[in-house]
């Protein structure tokens, strides 16, 4: 299974390998980011990446947003540690939840300027930005070399039932004929004005197919990984996206639900850029990008993450931006619009995020013109299932929560 991105041929491999004297090997204990970064890594969510970055390579992205071959590549992957006894040259033995993970070969070890990946990755230095911090709480030294997993990984209920490999992935859009495929980012639970997002971007990518041929799918790709206190609970997003299905409100002809290991790094239009080339890996010819697409707070204008790709060529990425505005309920239409679409923007009625969280965290059931009933049910039985009786994240839930998945002895 091979594709081509930029300047480069890569393979989409799965880097596993049988390791016997993994116990002789030095070892670290990764936390939960690094142990999915290494995961997809491993699986080819991240091709062309074969591992954490060199100096040279996080340097060119830094500056140039390519890797040094000048394939595309947005945001810097770094493998940082605090002093230890490592050489470069050794293989060192990755550990995660004190089972093996995977392995790591050192080629280098190097500093950087983690102040200045921020300046140039997230446009800001400011402590506040979930990026920054994230990038500025880094060890003081990072290791650069392959990895690959060395160890099974079991799924826990629900993850087992949406994972995918990218070449399961292209696997399954063979079986069911589809020649287009859109796909949907998504951290958040589904209402109706998100519905009508991946319906509309399903007829931007038919485009020249026949629309009676269900030849063209939609694949909401979820991304999980770190939570912020208030954010929903990964398990809630996957089963409400599921419930849309389930209850007939987009059709299983033209739906897929999978998900990405991957802690959001809030870096806007860069972001977007790395969006669009996982969707890539995993056969996707379309991707959505919405309004603040990965941005965080006010740190990029509302459609800096559309702009960007005007100055990315089409022989770089090998997928095509459809670019959606901000809708909003028009109760003169009777239907959802957007302020190109009508002319009745005084009497519009958005779909405040915050808004539909306080009305469901007073388990008050949203209008069904919000959010479907069928989703607003599941979404409940996730809270109590999974979230402790909540359905946003709580410290309960991120001391307590079920891992995403276990390793094998």
């Amino acid at each position: 299974m091979t594709q081509y991105i930029g300047h480069g041929r890569v393979e989409i491999v799965e880097r596993i390998k049988e390791i016997n004297d993994f116990n002789e090997l030095k070892k670290i204990e990764i936390r939960r980011q690094l142990a999915h970064e290494i995961v997809s890594i491993a699986y080819g969510f991240l091709s062309p990446l074969r591992g954490f970055m060199n100096y040279e390579e996080v340097d060119s992205v830094v500056k140039e947003m390519r890797l040094p071959n000048g394939i595309l590549w947005p945001i810097p992957l770094i493998f940082d540690i605090i002093d230890r006894e490592i050489r470069e040259g050794d293989v060192i033995g990755l550990t995660y939840m004190g089972k093996p993970l995977a392995i790591i070969k050192v080629d280098e070890i190097f500093k950087y300027d983690k102040k200045y990946i921020a300046e140039k990755v997230y446009k800001t230095t400011d402590i506040k930005h979930p990026g920054v911090r994230r990038t500025l709480n880094y060890g003081d030294k990072f290791i650069g070399g392959e990895v690959w997993l060395v160890n099974k990984l079991k799924f826990n209920e629900p993850y087992n039932r949406f994972w995918l490999t990218p070449i399961q992935h292209r696997e399954v859009f063979k079986q069911k004929g589809w020649k287009k495929i859109v796909a949907f980012q998504t951290r958040n639970v589904p209402h109706t004005g998100h519905e009508y997002l991946m319906k509309y971007a399903w007829f931007a990518a038919n485009e020249n197919l026949k629309v009676d041929e269900p030849r063209t799918g939609i694949l909401v790709n979820v991304v999980i990984g770190e939570k912020r206190i208030g954010d929903y609970i990964d398990e809630a997003i996957l089963l409400t996206h599921d419930a849309l299905s389930k209850y007939g409100y987009i059709s299983k002809r033209v739906h897929l639900l999978s998900f990405t290991l991957w802690d959001m790094r809030y870096a806007g239009p860069r972001e977007a850029i790395l969006h669009a080339i996982i969707r890539s890996n995993l056969g996707c010819t379309h991707h959505v990008f919405g309004r603040d697409h990965a941005g965080v707070g006010n740190y990029y204008s509302p459609y800096e993450a559309h702009e960007i790709f005007d100055y990315i060529s089409e022989k770089d990425l090998l997928i095509k931006p459809i670019f959606l505005r901000e809708n909003y309920y028009c109760p003169k239409c009777g239907g959802i619009e957007n302020e190109i679409l009508c002319d009745h923007k005084d009497e519009k009625q958005e779909f405040s995020g915050s808004l539909l969280r306080s009305i469901i965290m007073d388990e008050v059931k949203p209008t069904k013109m919000v959010m479907r009933p069928e989703v607003y049910d599941t979404l409940m039985r996730a809270a109590r299932e999974y979230g402790f009786g909540n359905p946003f994240v709580t410290e309960e839930y991120l001391k307590n929560r079920r891992n995403v998945f276990e390793l094998g002895d």
